[in-house]
């Protein structure tokens, strides 16, 4: 009877340890596509350029039920995955899609800093790729999130039904659009880039996709807007989708906007 026990516990911590080293604890993962035109807007003369003229990719983020963001890696509070590449060997293991990440996922904030587009990937891992389904395979999970933010059935210029004005749009209207256009309401991000003003910019349109290796379903996002968004009362979220940015102001921005997440 104890050998049937402790056979019984040891093949309970061997489950366990399979299921965390496959990262278990999330339940989708969240294409985050950020629009330049918004994060530049009051600083573009801080921005890379010429400024992209297309949605961006912020993240691929394994997100858990209720739509928060599984917590970044840990060794000891969130050991999600074993023996996960560390941030700093990811770059020499992009080397065959740099071109394509440099173009569909820069660093839109110069900054000051050696190599900011090689820092912005390795912060994105570090935060959520190391928990991922692909902790040992950065190029994959790279990869993966590559194929669908350049897929034309999810581009957000698209599948939003508007195009870039200065005009705002109601933001039910456009997750109204995205659900026609794709079958799933995405997440809406917003942004106040104005000084003492209420006014909300269209930051990011996030779509959710079913986990699987590598994501393709997509999935309704259980939460249709971020808190910036939910900030102002429901009669005034009205989002602006700021044209294309082709000339520089002066003012200033901090390194750290697209380093944060």
């Amino acid at each position: 009877m104890v050998i049937k026990q402790i056979l019984a516990f040891a093949a309970a911590v061997v489950a366990s340890l399979v299921v965390s080293a496959q990262g278990s604890e999330f339940e989708f993962y969240k294409l985050s596509l950020i629009w330049p035109s918004s994060v530049c807007f009051s600083t573009p003369q801080n921005c890379i350029s010429p400024i992209p003229r297309i949605f961006t990719i912020h993240g691929l983020w394994p997100t858990l039920k209720n739509g928060t963001a599984l917590p970044p890696y840990d060794p000891v509070d969130n050991n999600c995955n074993l023996s996960p590449v560390a941030p700093g060997d990811i770059v020499a293991k992009l080397t065959s899609i740099r071109a394509r990440l440099q173009t569909k996922w820069p660093n839109l904030i110069k900054g000051n800093r050696p190599n900011p587009d090689e820092l912005f990937w390795q912060i994105e891992w570090s935060h959520h790729g190391m928990c991922s389904d692909y902790p040992q395979d950065p190029l994959p999970y790279f990869t993966s999130a590559l194929n669908l933010a350049e897929s034309d059935k999810y581009d957000p210029l698209k599948v939003l039904g508007v195009a870039p004005s200065s005009t705002p749009h109601p933001i039910d209207t456009l997750l109204e659009n995205v659900k026609k256009n794709v079958g799933f309401y995405p997440q809406i991000s917003c942004s106040r880039p104005i000084k003492g003003s209420n006014q909300l910019y269209l930051r990011e349109v996030r779509l959710c996709f079913k986990r699987a290796m590598p994501p393709s379903a997509l999935q309704n996002c259980p939460d249709d807007m971020d808190d910036v968004c939910r900030s102002v009362p429901p009669l005034d979220r009205n989002v602006m989708f700021p044209l294309p940015i082709t000339t520089s102001s002066v003012h200033n921005v901090s390194w750290g906007l697209m380093a944060s997440a």
